[in-house]
């Protein structure tokens, strides 16, 4: 693997740490210290002691096998109540009537008409197979080889 190959992996895989890391808090810091409040329960009302600390994030650092200095549990701690915070303004905002969307840039996918052509003989190309049985294409099973 080449050194920019593995940048990029690396890259993919903070990513992923970070989603996970993200995952795990929105749910459990919402609920620490306060009562459920049903199915209007807003981000916005969460409290200052229920947002994140640096023992959360050391713990799930831990459990996510990372190896962290005080610098950047520091630093992903901010992150992460930085990711909350923005969470909370976005759950803040008036959306009554509002429709939702499925593309925010309206952009439709150009898709060519499915029209019937020309297509290959089936017998002739089952022929051409190294083994057909049942008029389908016979292919050595992946799963559960023995040898």
């Amino acid at each position: 693997m080449r050194r920019g190959d593995c940048e990029k992996y690396l890259t993919a895989c903070q990513a992923s740490v970070w989603h996970t890391l993200s995952a795990y808090f929105i749910g459990p810091a919402l609920n620490r210290s306060r009562p459920p409040t049903g199915p209007t329960d807003s981000l916005a009302r969460v409290s200052d002691s229920a947002r994140l600390t640096t023992d959360d994030v050391a713990k799930v650092a831990r459990l996510a096998r990372l190896i962290l200095t005080e610098e950047e549990l520091t630093q992903a701690t901010s992150e992460l109540t930085a990711m909350l915070d923005h969470f909370a303004d976005i759950d803040a905002l008036e959306l009554d009537g509002v429709e939702p969307m499925n593309n925010p840039t309206g952009l439709v996918n150009v898709m060519r008409d499915d029209v019937v052509g020309d297509t290959l003989d089936r017998d002739e190309v089952l022929a051409a197979a190294p083994v057909a049985e049942d008029d389908r294409f016979r292919v050595p099973p992946i799963i559960g080889l023995d040898d």
